[in-house]
């Protein structure tokens, strides 16, 4: 399993805004600048995100994106579903009828049991969370550097 640009991206978009949440819009270039996205892209990006009801987005002046709920209710599955859909590790785990062998295949069970399992840990993560670790890894390379 690998993430596209598309999951790293839009996370790393989601984040941004929920360093921000409370404080009001955040400008899409805001976002894109600060870390190092294209516009273009981006907005393709919260497109999809406003589409599974993830974020808002404000119009006029002062407006921008925001979190369609706090931190602490969006979860990492959700965002990486909506972005990258099933996280699975085998085409047989999505469809069955992808494979005929998957019905009797000892590798189908371990495929579906290791996927469960990453789509129950990043269950069990939420923004907020992702908030927190950044804040930490910030204070730590600052003091790495200082």
């Amino acid at each position: 399993m690998r993430l596209s640009t598309k999951g790293c991206y839009g996370l790393r978009a989601m984040v941004e805004l929920a360093k921000s949440f409370g404080g009001g819009p955040v400008l899409m270039q805001a976002i894109a600048d600060s870390q190092k996205i294209s516009r273009k892209y981006l907005h393709a990006l919260l497109t999809t995100l406003r589409g599974a009801g993830l974020v808002r987005s404000v119009r006029g002046a002062g407006g921008g994106y925001v979190l369609a709920r706090p931190p602490a209710q969006i979860k990492l599955n959700e965002v990486l579903q909506t972005l990258e859909g099933a996280i699975t590790f085998t085409d047989c785990v999505r469809d069955k009828g992808a494979c005929e062998r998957s019905l009797k295949c000892v590798g189908h069970d371990l495929w579906c049991e290791i996927s469960r399992t990453v789509d129950e840990l990043l269950a069990g993560i939420t923004l907020a969370d992702l908030v927190v670790r950044q804040a930490d890894l910030e204070r730590r390379t600052e003091m790495y550097y200082i």
